[in-house]
């Protein structure tokens, strides 16, 4: 919707200059600053002039762009204000001590000003009498105008004060079919009334009655009509109100469920508020305004104290916590600790209450936060408890043996993670599954997919993983399932590192990085920023790679995450190695190693790359300790290059455990490598020889190039 949206304004902007304002910014929700902070970004090579207008309280982040001017709008001076008060005034001429008296007690606060103005020719041969009744403006503002606006407001009537209240209770805009079945006064005089308070320039009206819909001029106005209700009157309109829309208006309350809990909540409807604040909660998921269901959820459960019903609090609880942890991950990160807090207290309400309706998605959002926060022995358990949930349902078994395959590949446990991701697959009917994108905040199919290329290259199909993480992205862009769609980025990107494509990888990283920014999914956004680091420092851009896989390790790492991160830990190292830094390459993969713990499957590439950093540390010495015939050097060389040999052995047996053949192939190059080096080339032969031929695809991939290169020299 916002790329329609800025097609179209940039489509006026092409054919004739546009104004575009955006005011009062200080109430404005996220997802129209959203697309207010995307017209910003665009707006420099527009024909265009865009007015966003504030108060101070709201901080602009443009402010220092060259194409962004902030002004600021002081008071209206003595010779402005008194221009306003001609203006306002029209044929009816004040007197001059009359205006001197408005612009020293408004100070030239345009709103009051008018306000001010209007209520003085109202009171018409008792203007001053009406000034001298005034309290002074001084720094009150509200109170000032507040009193300004009852004044104006009692000397319309009685009728017309109650229809403005009434108006009030029902928002800044109301229709005349709602207010009139609300209000308590006969549809003549609710027309009079009506037709007062629009005279008066209070209200704006749009349309005749009964089609007509009202506007306050000014919030302001509305506070002070809503602010004159007494709390019992004010909770019996919002009781009518909500009661109303609910009997007569069943399109706005399908489509404004927050309108509903709000009118609820201050009818004292306590419940009701609760289940309509989850609705529109559910509604926002649906739409990716994620940022507004976690508001909506979070009023839900603060509203769950004023409930005495402790069977009907819990029942209510267990709704909003078992869905608010979606949006809660899409902006905050799988393994936020709120995350997992939502999930381990809805799973305990689930088991309090007997539910089993909720209890798959809980299970499966609570088996998310313990994987993406590396406890996978808790994910393998809740990974058991899903399957054996969801024998019966197609949809749960589908998540549940995705569940498993994903824990099982952390573990290093490949060909057995294939297996649950090609049940999940079989299972998967893109019509019947594609709605839980919205109760699991991933669509299954594509995730699937993209974590089956995963192993498919680890047990050594390059080509055939290409092609599954092809039709994932093709599927998401289809979709266009925001998160999926970042996830399907992100991993396309991820799986031509595995490749070792750094070209490519930059590509798929740049586009990864621009959606999650603009998506605001901080997860996909640091791995993008750690692998576009790759790309550049093995394309020689060693400073600036370096620099950025660190920043976004660091926002890895604010997310919670500690799933994976030996891999990209690993990727820093080989950026240090590239840019001669082995030591500190050396010291990161000793950090990685030791906090692989169960995630294994990357072990085997931690090896290898400490293996070849080894060698490179011995390679790059330049100090007198290295000169030729100094035995303590020759000594010291020998043991680098026995660990450095241990190390690719240790790969090899580690990959060869796991099936992952990829790895055993890189592995087995180096360790042949480094045996040619050596003279030892019919045992260099000898390793390498199998496994390459074990291959059957993946020969234009540099992994397979390298080996039959190295193969050629052997011969």
């Amino acid at each position: 919707m916002f790329a329609a949206l800025l097609r179209q304004i940039e489509g006026l902007a092409r054919q004739q200059p546009v104004l575009m304002v955006f005011d009062d910014l200080h109430w404005i929700d996220p997802s129209s600053r959203e697309l207010l902070d995307r017209l910003i970004e665009r707006v420099a090579a527009w024909p265009m002039l865009l007015l966003a207008l504030f108060r101070p309280e709201f901080q602009p982040p443009w402010v220092g762009q060259p194409h962004v001017t902030l002004l600021t709008l002081a008071r209206l001076d003595r010779c402005d204000t008194a221009a306003m008060v001609a203006s306002v005034s029209g044929d009816a001429c004040l007197p001059p001590e009359v205006v001197a008296e408005i612009t020293e007690r408004t100070d030239g606060v345009p709103l009051f000003v008018e306000e001010l103005t209007r209520a003085v020719l109202e009171a018409g041969a008792q203007a001053s009498a009406a000034l001298s009744a005034m309290p002074h403006y001084g720094h009150s503002v509200p109170v000032t105008l507040h009193a300004s606006l009852m004044a104006r407001l009692d000397r319309l009537g009685s009728a017309a004060r109650e229809v403005a209240q009434a108006g009030a209770a029902i928002g800044r805009e109301f229709g005349y079919d709602l207010l009139a079945a609300i209000a308590d006064v006969p549809e003549p005089q609710l027309r009079e009334a009506l037709e007062r308070l629009a005279n008066a320039g209070l209200v704006f009206a749009r349309g005749t009655p009964p089609e007509a819909s009202y506007l306050f001029k000014h919030a302001l106005v509305q506070d002070a009509a809503y602010g004159t209700l007494l709390r019992g009157r004010r909770q019996s309109l919002h009781h009518r109100i909500a009661a109303i829309l609910e009997q007569r208006f069943p399109e706005i309350v399908q489509a404004q469920p927050a309108l509903l809990a709000h009118h609820c909540a201050e009818a004292g409807l306590t419940g009701e508020a609760i289940t309509y604040l989850h609705r529109a909660a559910k509604q926002a998921i649906a739409r990716s305004a994620m940022v507004e269901a976690v508001a909506q959820l979070r009023q839900g459960l603060t509203l769950l104290t004023k409930l005495p019903d402790e069977a009907v609090r819990r029942r209510l609880e267990l709704d909003l916590q078992s869905t608010i942890g979606v949006p809660l991950i899409v902006i905050k990160g799988m393994a936020a600790p709120e995350v997992g807090q939502a999930y381990a207290r809805a799973r305990e309400l689930c088991f309090q209450l007997g539910d089993t309706s909720h209890l798959s998605s809980v299970l499966f959002g609570l088996w998310w936060f313990y994987e993406v926060s590396a406890d996978l022995q808790a994910a393998h358990e809740v990974a058991e408890q899903l399957l054996d949930l969801a024998r019966a349902d197609p949809a749960d078994l589908l998540q549940a043996h995705r569940a498993m395959a994903h824990t099982l590949f952390s573990m290093g446990k490949c060909a057995s993670a294939l297996a649950h991701f090609e049940q999940a697959t079989a299972l998967y009917d893109p019509q019947r599954h594609r709605s839980l994108a919205v109760t699991f905040g991933q669509e299954p199919g594509i995730l699937t997919q993209g974590f089956t290329a995963h192993v498919l290259w680890y047990l050594g199909y390059p080509d055939r993983a290409l092609e599954t993480m092809s039709k994932a992205l093709a599927q998401a862009q289809e979709v266009a399932h925001p998160f999926s769609l970042a996830f399907a980025l992100d991993h396309t990107a991820w799986l031509r590192h595995y490749r070792r494509e750094p070209a490519e990888t930059w590509e798929r990283a740049d586009a990864d990085i621009e959606f999650s920014g603009e998506q605001g999914f901080p997860f996909f956004l640091a791995q993008g920023t750690i692998l576009r680091g790759w790309a550049l420092a093995e394309q020689g851009l060693h400073v600036e790679g370096i620099t950025q896989i660190r920043q976004g390790l660091a926002a890895r790492e604010a997310t919670g995450a500690v799933l994976v991160r030996p891999y990209w830990l690993s990727l820093l190292a080989q950026a240090y190695g590239r840019s001669g830094r082995a030591e500190d390459g050396l010291r990161v993969l000793d950090e990685a190693l030791a906090m692989l713990h169960d995630q294994q499957v990357w072990e085997a590439e931690l090896h290898r790359l400490r293996g070849e950093l080894l060698l490179h540390r011995l390679g790059g010495r330049d100090d007198a300790g290295t000169a030729a015939g100094d035995a303590y050097a020759v000594t010291e060389a020998g043991q680098f290059i026995a660990q450095a040999e241990s190390s690719f052995w240790h790969a090899i047996k580690v990959a060869r455990r796991q099936q992952s053949k990829s790895l055993e192939l890189r592995a087995g190059t180096s360790l042949a490598r480094l045996w040619k080096s050596q003279g030892k080339h019919a045992k260099a032969r000898d390793l390498l020889v199998p496994i390459y031929n074990w291959f059957t695809e993946g020969f234009d991939a540099p992994d397979l190039k390298d080996a039959k290169a190295l193969l050629d020299e052997l011969t």
